[in-house]
């Protein structure tokens, strides 16, 4: 078995712990702590995020697009692959130093999917880039966190509360989609999404795209 390398890490911006990226032959993992965050062999929720939204907006011409957390790319690819050659995708991203990682050490991973015309890198919370445009997106994806319960920044739970629903509400256009990715369910927040006055969808998506391991949520809330 070839062992893990530690190849970098960044304090959480709070300065409650530290991310730490680590490479075993061709694979990644960002960790916190014991918790490992995101795989780069684990993609399956993370593109269907983008593309169970591009399946519901799909006569949508020239769609702007905002994804919260840039991860290891796998919405971004996948959302890329999605739309087309219109579509405007931003990426609003808390830490720079997973910029630096994804065209740094997880170059290989990310390809030249950063260096798409389509694409704009905000390094930013995404809920400041949220309030900050009303009416501005026919989508925002947000895979932020560990999902609505937050485990790696405290203050993103504000994302999933009540008043930052209704901010990513008043940032989509008519009949846009909130997306949100989550490890698991959570009844409680689908009943503040249908509170906050969407339409809402949940669906359980396979991490690994086949037909076993861990199962993810993703809810599709239309406004």
């Amino acid at each position: 078995m070839i062992p893990w390398s530690l190849l970098d890490t960044a304090k959480l911006p709070d300065g409650s712990g530290e991310l730490r990226l680590k490479q075993r032959g061709s694979e990644f993992s960002i960790m916190l702590g014991t918790n490992e965050l995101m795989n780069s062999r684990l993609s399956g929720s993370e593109e269907a995020l983008a593309t169970l939204v591009r399946e519901r907006l799909s006569e949508r011409p020239k769609p702007r697009i905002l994804i919260g957390g840039l991860g290891m790319g796998f919405t971004l690819r996948a959302a890329l692959a999605a739309w087309g050659t219109d579509a405007r995708i931003e990426i609003a991203e808390l830490m720079p130093a997973v910029v630096a990682w994804a065209r740094g050490p997880m170059a290989v991973v990310f390809g030249d999917c950063l260096d798409d015309p389509r694409v704009t890198i905000t390094v930013a919370d995404v809920a400041g880039v949220i309030r900050a445009a009303p009416g501005a997106y026919d989508a925002v994806l947000l895979d932020v966190d560990n999902g609505p319960e937050a485990m790696t920044i405290a203050a993103n739970d504000a994302l999933y509360d009540d008043g930052g629903l209704g901010q990513a509400k008043a940032a989509l256009r008519p009949g846009g989609i909130l997306a949100v990715w989550s490890q698991g369910p959570d009844r409680r927040f689908t009943q503040r999404l249908r509170r906050a006055g969407f339409a809402v969808e949940e669906v359980m998506v396979r991490a690994n795209k086949g037909r076993s391991g861990a199962r993810h949520v993703i809810w599709l809330a239309r406004r």
